[in-house]
């Protein structure tokens, strides 16, 4: 058989084949990623139970990740609950109805926008230090050191972020959440005339303790997707400093999305 005979009888690959490789190792990289992010959340509630961490480890990152915080997060509170205001003033103006305008700016703000954009705020800034963090330790054999030196790298450097993680993102909802009201308020007065008082009154009178409670439920859960996320990937760093860098990316990219995926599934779970 000549070469040209053969090379007509061999089966080509199609036009498909390329973009369906990519998807599937899309496909395998996250679920390797999932099953990472899971193992490592079981091994650190099994050093939970009973207590296994470092406290001092865990005050100074309480300080470092909250305190190092409070200042962007009030920024977009602030700006937050003043938007939702900006929002509907033409439907307030329009319909005369001032005593909902404390409703629909806390409606919104306390049950999802509020969680929602901190967290996204508290990923960019702490989840990626995190990671970067974690990964420099990795690259140049910090954690095998502990290792060495018969130390537990997950009760000693895992455990106390990821308390301080879930910790500090609900203290910041709430201080967020305080803030944000007090914003909306403040935009309610100037730009419709509506007194502070009568905003709070509409608040109180159609908003009740569940409201808060939602979007507070819903901060835990997204500190720990960023905690968990941003430990999987510092700890899984390989390929020296450009390995932190796309480690740094990946972990922003998959709590961000992480937390998008987990507000759309508790707003049907939680009443």
């Amino acid at each position: 058989m000549s070469r040209s005979t053969a090379s007509q009888t061999m089966p080509t690959p199609g036009r498909w084949s390329l973009p369906v490789r990519r998807l599937g190792g899309l496909v395998v990289g996250a679920a390797y990623d999932v099953g990472g992010m899971t193992v490592l959340l079981l091994r650190v509630l099994r050093r939970l139970l009973p207590p296994r961490f470092d406290g001092v480890e865990l005050v100074r990152h309480l300080y470092l990740m909250g305190v190092g915080s409070v200042g962007i997060v009030s920024a977009t509170a602030l700006f937050t609950g003043a938007l939702m205001v900006l929002q509907a003033a033409p439907i307030v103006a329009r319909f005369n109805a001032d005593a909902l305008v404390g409703w629909g700016a806390g409606f919104t703000t306390l049950r999802e926008l509020g969680p929602l954009l901190i967290a996204l705020m508290f990923n960019g800034r702490v989840g990626a230090n995190n990671t970067a963090e974690l990964g420099t330790m990795v690259v140049t054999s910090q954690v095998d050191a502990l290792r060495a030196l018969a130390i537990d790298p997950l009760a000693y450097l895992v455990v106390p972020r990821v308390l301080a993680i879930v910790t500090m993102i609900f203290v910041l909802t709430v201080i967020g959440d305080v803030v944000a009201m007090g914003g909306a308020a403040v935009a309610a007065w100037l730009l419709l005339g509506v007194r502070p008082v009568l905003f709070m009154e509409s608040v109180t009178a159609t908003l009740g303790p569940a409201d808060l409670v939602h979007g507070l439920l819903k901060s835990l859960v997204f500190g720990l997707m960023i905690a968990t996320t941003s430990c999987h990937f510092g700890l899984s760093v390989r390929g020296g400093a450009p390995g932190v860098g796309r480690a740094v990316n990946a972990a922003v990219v998959a709590a961000a999305t992480g937390v998008f995926v987990a507000d759309y599934l508790l707003t049907f779970i939680l009443p």
